[in-house]
């Protein structure tokens, strides 16, 4: 029998996921599961589908997230593959598994407990990290993540200090008491979803019209670009309406002015204003080349991941692109954001990305929880996308050089920002759930 205080260790870890979905279902929980786990889940809506009878029907599911508490299925179900490939239909592109399994580090104590009591039943199934991502690809799902749970059982000082620092500790981090796994159905779309395109544009005058020729879409992908200006003093705003109006696009372009300051609060503003599927976020400054978008679009429609990113450091970067002190700003960002959110990832700051609309509100309620402290938003992206499951997956970018304007970018103030934002991520997302 698991401790209380891990229990509730376990059901804080879910709920880093189902406490932004729209519910989050207990799906056919076993006879000995009394459902304490799921009674600490946080989620707005929270229901049972009995054992003995078919899951819920969740493909038709478009812009609502539903999460599936698998607690205990992947140490008593006797074919999992099965399991997981005869319940894939049933879900959309939306639904997310959260699978609680024991350690398989505690396989030998319960041999030695089986044998203690005389009993000889091997039938209980302890799955390796190798074992879940072989099973997931089999069974057509994408292993988002795993987090270990529960070291110290009894809830004391010292216990709620191990729980918490053990899961950032190199090798000991593993020997958690059960894995909270998320799990992500590969499901491509029937065709292309509409895309918004939201270009922030501070003192960009001379790239409007370049970005707004080169910038295409696969076919039969209908898009708009919504141009935000931040407060020029270059004439980019007259230059963002002479193009609208003297020539004829065949997408539509609209444009705003933000009333804050700085990218975030522009690809915020934005998003409010955004009408299609998907929201797409493009730099005006022509580093990466608006043709890339396509790529974008493509990953998101083969169902490859639901937070698509652009990546500028894999490919040889044209000259003056990016000054050194800032390649290996973003080197090491980009280390620390792949420890912090256990998610590998080699750029954390690129403003090209994708995810689809419907999660728009939903990382508007995490930013309220988690804090607003991103100047650019890259960030605050980054962090919403792997908490939740949404699967982040990398676009290769060949970067560029400027053809005109210079970088917003405060090199050391921004950074700053950005490194202070890190260590609250640490503390909150990489560090083990604190218990009230």
């Amino acid at each position: 029998m698991i401790p209380r205080s891990v229990r509730q260790l376990i059901a804080a870890e879910v709920s880093a996921v189902s406490r932004y979905a729209d519910r989050v279902i207990d799906l056919q929980p076993f006879p000995h599961d009394r459902g304490e786990v799921f009674g600490d889940i946080e989620c707005p809506l929270k229901q049972t589908a009995p054992r003995g009878s078919p899951p819920p029907d969740l493909s038709g599911e478009t812009d609502r997230r539903t999460v599936l508490l698998l607690n205990g299925h992947f140490n008593h179900e006797t074919d999992i593959q099965k399991y997981l490939t005869d319940l894939k239909p049933f879900l959309s592109r939306t639904s997310r598994l959260v699978a609680v399994s024991y350690n398989p580090y505690l396989y030998l104590a319960y041999l030695a407990k089986q044998s203690l009591q005389g009993r000889h039943d091997r039938s209980m199934i302890f799955l390796t990290r190798d074992n879940l991502h072989h099973l997931a690809k089999v069974s057509g799902y994408e292993v988002v993540r795993i987090r270990p749970v529960g070291y110290l059982p009894n809830d004391t000082p010292l216990a709620r200090e191990a729980n918490s620092l053990c899961p950032v500790v190199p090798g000991i981090r593993w020997l958690g008491v059960a894995n909270v796994i998320v799990l992500r159905p590969i499901i491509a779309e029937i065709s292309h979803p509409s895309v918004s395109v939201i270009v922030p544009a501070r003192n960009e005058k001379g790239n409007i019209l370049p970005l707004l020729e080169r910038v295409s879409m696969p076919d039969g992908c209908p898009f708009e670009v919504i141009f935000v200006e931040g407060h020029s003093t270059d004439g980019t705003g007259d230059e963002i309406r002479r193009v609208m109006t003297q020539h004829a696009w065949r997408f539509p372009v609209r444009a705003f002015r933000q009333s804050g300051k700085g990218k975030n609060d522009a690809v915020l503003a934005g998003f409010r204003e955004a009408r299609h599927q998907v929201l797409a976020v493009l730099d005006a400054d022509m580093t990466v080349p608006p043709e890339m978008l396509g790529r974008f679009v493509e990953a998101y429609t083969r169902g490859l991941g639901d937070f698509i990113h652009g990546n500028r450091l894999m490919y040889p970067m044209e000259p003056e692109a990016m000054q050194p002190l800032n390649w290996l700003g973003n080197k090491g960002f980009a280390k620390l954001l792949s420890f912090v959110l256990d998610t590998p990832m080699d750029d954390a700051l690129c403003g090209t990305k994708l995810f689809p609309r419907h999660d728009w509100p939903r990382l508007e309620r995490w930013i309220a929880d988690f804090g607003d402290r991103d100047p650019f938003g890259d960030f605050n992206f980054l962090f919403f996308a792997a908490e939740t499951g949404l699967g982040i997956v990398d676009i290769p970018i060949r970067y560029l050089a400027r053809m005109y304007g210079e970088t917003n970018i405060l090199r050391f103030s921004h950074g700053w920002e950005l490194l202070k934002m890190v260590l609250h991520g640490f503390r909150n997302v990489a560090m083990g759930k604190r218990l009230p």
